[in-house]
C-alpha cells in the first residue's frame, strides 16, 4: 500500500470516528431526554455501539501508523447544542426525541456511504461495510420507533 493510501484511508476512517463518536454522545442525549424506560435501554444499546464501533476504527487508523480522532465533530456538537437549546423551550417528547435521532442516523448514513466510495484497503473496506450495515439497522429501528409514536 502506498503512503498517499494509507494516509487517505486514516482520513476517512477519522472522519468516521467523529461520526460514531457523534452518535455516541447523541444517542447517550437522547437516552437522558425520554422519560420511557424501555425507549431509553434502546438509546443507551444504540449509544454503547457507536462507542464500540469508533473504539474498532481507532485500532485500525493506529494498525495504519497513525493518530486516531478522540471524540466527535464539531458539527455533531453544534446539534446537540441546539438539542439543548430546543428541549429548554420546548418539551422533549419521544417522538421529537425520536426524530432528532433518525437525523442523526441519516448523516451517518452518509458519512459511510461516501466513505465506501473511497479507494480503502480491502481490510478497511470490510469493516467500513459492516459498520454501515450496523449504521442502517440502528436507522432503520430508530425510524420504526419514531413511526410507532406518531
Amino acid at each position: 500500500m502506498t503512503t498517499s493510501a494509507i494516509t487517505e484511508a486514516i482520513s476517512v476512517l477519522n472522519d468516521l470516528i467523529e461520526t460514531s463518536k457523534d452518535g455516541e454522545k447523541g444517542f447517550l442525549r437522547a437516552a437522558d431526554d425520554t422519560s420511557s424506560v424501555d425507549l431509553r435501554v434502546v438509546l443507551l444499546a444504540a449509544s454503547q455501539r457507536c462507542a464500540a464501533a469508533a473504539r474498532e476504527l481507532q485500532n485500525l487508523v493506529t494498525d495504519l501508523g497513525g493518530e486516531p480522532e478522540k471524540g466527535g465533530s464539531i458539527a455533531g456538537a453544534i446539534h446537540r447544542g441546539w438539542l439543548d437549546l430546543k428541549s429548554t423551550v420546548m418539551s422533549r417528547d419521544d417522538l421529537a426525541v425520536l426524530e432528532e435521532c433518525e437525523r442523526g442516523e441519516d448523516f451517518a448514513k452518509r458519512r459511510y456511504a461516501e466513505a465506501l466510495d473511497k479507494d480503502l484497503p480491502d481490510h478497511v473496506r470490510a469493516v467500513v461495510l459492516r459498520q454501515y450495515e450496523g449504521v442502517i439497522i440502528n436507522h432503520d429501528r430508530v425510524k420504526s420507533l419514531r413511526d410507532e409514536r406518531r
